[in-house]
């Protein structure tokens, strides 16, 4: 495939991952961890100051790289973000993504970077989770822009790659705590590839000086560029071991997960195959190619190819490695899939280069068309998923999902304070635990006094013209607050319930000026 050609079908592949990740932004809930994510991103929006949680949130990368975003928006407080401008950083780091794969053009091949380009357009797990304002969109480019540095640093002894290397790593370790789990990886796949290599293994000349000094530019550009980040650009310089102090709650919730505790296949049941309520969802196609990129880069090379044998065999130590890892660690959420799936994908497309590579013409041609038959139906996939299913059950991807009537719950509760005499003032009680709370402080953003409270101990939640509860909140409430208050129950995710309390008689005037609205259902 000539160069011509490859950037042809890149700029196609460009097309359509923007196509699937861009369409309708807003289709879905907003999920509690995005929700929780904004709201923080709001108070550096808003105040300029950011410190780091060792116990959540993950890194600043996310919130500092939102700044643009919002200030070309016009947009400078949390309640003037929306779902789009959030979520729009996310898709334009997965769109990073595919864009370093011609990267590797010259190293695994025209043929290859091409069919790669193409399953990360339309990858449906890559399309989902770049729709998300979470970290791994960014994590996931950033490690892989880190492992492409390094196989390049590793070929050139480099200043250059050494220092990108540094710049990807320190974004990478910026952004989330299991890039112990990626960086590692690549470094020890790297020299498992050259060593690999035998006599045809290049020599090394790290012990050099120059060499030395550029293995050491990259690592002062790694602390620095994570420095930078943790430490609010230096404004808070102890913050800098936030990091290490969080080290132990991420090991802890890792191993003894309290929640989210999967089986080691989990990741690969999601990939392959899942069937639920009529729908089918696979990336089988991906993962197969994988194997066989994987499979052929560790058979004996052909001598004169030393280039393409080492980056099959680095990439697809690299992707195993770190797949291995994640899998064994009990705690598991479905969008840790992508760090490690971005290397699968480059490794599935070196494996459709060399089987279109055999000298069988009649062969390579049915295989470049099943490949297009199949990548079009990922595309379909990933367009059902992002869309179509964005917030159903059914959808595999979802996990935890915000469920529309969350949505609705929370526009009843600002057109009751559009008649309320304090208008979006009014006072509004949350009761409840945390994890049931969210994302109410994403949809309530525009109200200034919404009160949010774990249990039924402090009297001013009672005064609230809405309250807002937990199931297991309702018998203190249905005792405190008697015939005063209309309820109804409103989903919040699945099998999780909320109970909506609103004064009778501030309901009672919100269905005088709301004819349509069913009689007792706020």
């Amino acid at each position: 495939m000539t160069g011509v050609r490859v950037g042809a079908v890149v700029a196609l592949a460009l097309a359509a991952g923007l196509w699937l990740r861009l369409a309708r932004l807003d289709a879905r809930p907003m999920h509690h961890d995005e929700a929780n994510q904004a709201v923080k991103f709001g108070t550096l929006l808003e105040t300029g100051e950011y410190r780091y949680d060792a116990h959540d949130h993950h890194g600043p990368t996310l919130y500092y790289l939102s700044l643009p975003a919002a200030w070309i928006r016009g947009q400078r407080t949390l309640a003037s973000l929306d779902e789009s401008t959030l979520r729009g950083v996310t898709v334009v780091f997965g769109t990073l993504t595919l864009l370093l794969i011609p990267c590797l053009t010259t190293r695994i091949g025209a043929t290859a970077v091409a069919a790669s380009a193409l399953l990360m357009a339309v990858s449906p797990v890559m399309v989902f989770y770049s729709r998300m304002y979470i970290q791994e969109s960014l994590f996931a480019c950033f490690t892989l822009a880190f492992a492409i540095a390094v196989g390049c640093a590793m070929r050139s002894n480099g200043w250059s790659a050494c220092v990108l290397a540094g710049v990807a790593g320190g974004l990478a370790v910026a952004t989330k705590e299991t890039s112990v789990i990626m960086l590692p990886s690549a470094l020890a796949a790297a020299a498992l590839a050259w060593w690999s290599l035998g006599s045809r293994r290049w020599p090394l000349s790290l012990g050099g000086r120059d060499s030395r000094v550029a293995v050491l530019a990259g690592l002062a550009a790694a602390v620095f560029i994570a420095g930078l980040f943790y430490s609010s650009f230096f404004t808070n310089p102890s913050a800098i071991l936030e990091p290490f102090r969080g080290a132990r709650t991420y090991v802890d919730r890792g191993i003894e997960p309290v929640s989210h505790g999967h089986p080691w296949y989990y990741y690969l049941t999601l990939l392959t195959y899942v069937a639920s309520g009529g729908l089918r969802w696979s990336e089988g196609l991906v993962v197969l190619l994988a194997l066989v990129g994987g499979w052929m880069a560790w058979l004996p090379p052909d001598p004169g190819d030393v280039e393409r044998t080492f980056w099959g065999r680095y990439l697809s130590a690299y992707t195993a490695l770190a797949a291995v890892a994640f899998s064994l660690i009990p705690y598991k959420t479905p969008w840790n899939i992508l760090p490690f799936y971005a290397g699968a994908i480059v490794v599935a497309g070196i494996g459709l280069s060399r089987l279109i590579d055999v000298r069988r013409r009649a062969l390579a041609v049915v295989v470049t068309a099943v490949f297009l038959g199949a990548t079009v139906q990922l595309a379909w996939q990933a367009r059902r998923a992002a869309v179509t299913y964005a917030a159903d059950p059914r959808n595999p991807y979802v996990y935890a999902q915000t469920v529309p009537d969350a949505v609705r719950m929370a526009a009843r509760i600002r057109e009751l304070a559009a008649i309320h005499p304090d208008g979006l003032r009014m006072q509004v009680s949350v009761v409840a635990s945390p994890y049931e709370q969210w994302p109410l402080p994403w949809y309530l953003r525009t109200m200034p006094n919404v009160g949010y409270w774990v249990g039924t101990g402090d009297p001013l939640e009672l005064r609230s013209a809405v309250v807002v509860s937990s199931v297991d909140n309702m018998p203190a409430l249905d005792a405190a607050l008697g015939e005063r208050y209309v309820t109804t129950i409103f989903g919040l995710r699945p099998e999780v319930f909320l109970t909506l309390y609103v004064e009778r008689d501030l309901w009672e005037r919100f269905l005088a000026r709301t004819p349509a609205a069913a009689p007792g259902t706020p």
